[in-house]
């Protein structure tokens, strides 16, 4: 035995040349564990009958050898799973349609089937029955924030994955919009374009949504600018007429004259133009209006919508890969991926 392989089997996590020099093998990892290559193939393709804190071991030596383990997931099935306010989005306006347009591209390519499944009532009984399947290689949950489905999620046995949120116990993997650096994007260039009272349009509830508010007020804090609840106008639910309803009611008061307003979705940016029209004022000579997801109707707004794009179509392929490393078992550790998003200069912002 030499001195590298007989480091290796009395430290098995310790990473040399052995493994690091030329690409891992299952007969590396058997030496490390002092098991068979039988043991440790079983171990890895999560076969029974293998003792669990053997596999354990085993998985972490994988991991510290960059083991690279070999699956094919072709003809395998993902469930999405839906709540009802990815449901209400898609039968609304885009984003859950771009999501699941990422995910199937991806599917399709690795030739993985997709069903998708409702939730109701926190009832994740059909999840859960589902997963039962042996064909089911593990299930994304689509705009999920219920902390009763997020617990039952974080006991199934196989890969799980958020997508348009995350969990704030860090128990599953998720993949979002870095959403408070989006709406602090977007206040920025408000700011520098002059604007110094900016309202934020919002529809509270979710904590992504809750994360666009705090990215404006970490903007108007850092230029000295107030940011009271004053200039935080709310609505129950994501409909334009809504928005226009607020803003008319907002602007009427002559306590709240704001020369800018940020929109938590696009969505809310129609309703707030529409309000600002019907109150005798220009977009965006008298008031300016940003939006956020860059919904393909922000571009033919009268004047075109100036938004923050949300890179929605790449967060289901990129969920759809996080899922896939935990069928591979080459990280076990769940991890919280934030992409970053871009703003969309068109029209209706002016500078004073």
């Amino acid at each position: 035995m030499t001195k590298k392989e007989k480091v290796a089997k009395e430290n098995p996590l310790e990473v040399t040349d052995v493994t690091v020099s030329r690409r891992a093998r299952l007969q590396d990892i058997a030496k490390r564990c002092g098991v068979s290559i039988s043991t440790v193939s079983r171990a890895l393709s999560g076969e029974k009958g293998v003792n669990p804190e053997l596999r354990r071991k085993v998985q972490e030596v994988a991991r510290a050898v960059r083991y690279a383990v070999p699956l094919e997931i072709g003809g395998s099935r993902i469930i999405i799973a839906t709540s009802r306010a990815a449901m209400i989005d898609y039968s609304r306006n885009q984003f859950t349609w771009y999501v699941l347009q990422g995910v199937q591209e991806r599917a399709r390519m690795m030739g993985i089937e997709i069903t998708t499944q409702p939730i109701t009532d926190s009832d994740v009984s059909p999840i859960t029955d589902l997963m039962q399947s042996s064909s089911v290689a593990g299930v994304i949950f689509l705009t999920v924030d219920d902390p009763v489905v997020l617990d039952a999620a974080a006991q199934f046995s196989k890969p799980v994955v958020l997508v348009n949120s995350d969990d704030p116990l860090m128990r599953l993997s998720s993949v979002l919009p870095c959403n408070r650096s989006a709406a602090r994007l977007a206040t920025d260039y408000l700011i520098t374009m002059g604007h110094k009272q900016i309202a934020f349009l919002t529809c509270p509830g979710r904590r992504t949504i809750e994360q666009r508010v705090e990215g404006w007020r970490d903007s108007m804090l850092s230029h000295q600018l107030a940011c009271d609840a004053k200039k935080v106008i709310a609505v129950s639910d994501w409909l334009p007429e809504l928005a226009e309803r607020a803003i008319c009611e907002a602007m009427q008061n002559k306590r709240n004259r704001f020369s800018a307003i940020l929109c938590a979705s696009d969505s809310l940016a129609i309703g707030a133009i529409q309000a600002l029209n019907k109150l005798g004022l220009k977009v965006p000579d008298d008031v300016s209006v940003i939006g956020m997801n860059d919904l393909p109707q922000a571009e033919f707004l009268d004047p075109p919508l100036t938004t923050v794009h949300l890179p929605v179509q790449e967060m289901g392929m990129i969920a759809l890969e996080l899922l896939q490393d935990g069928m591979s078992g080459t990280t076990g550790i769940p991890r919280r991926i934030e992409l970053a998003c871009s703003l969309v200069v068109r029209k209706s912002v002016a500078g004073i």
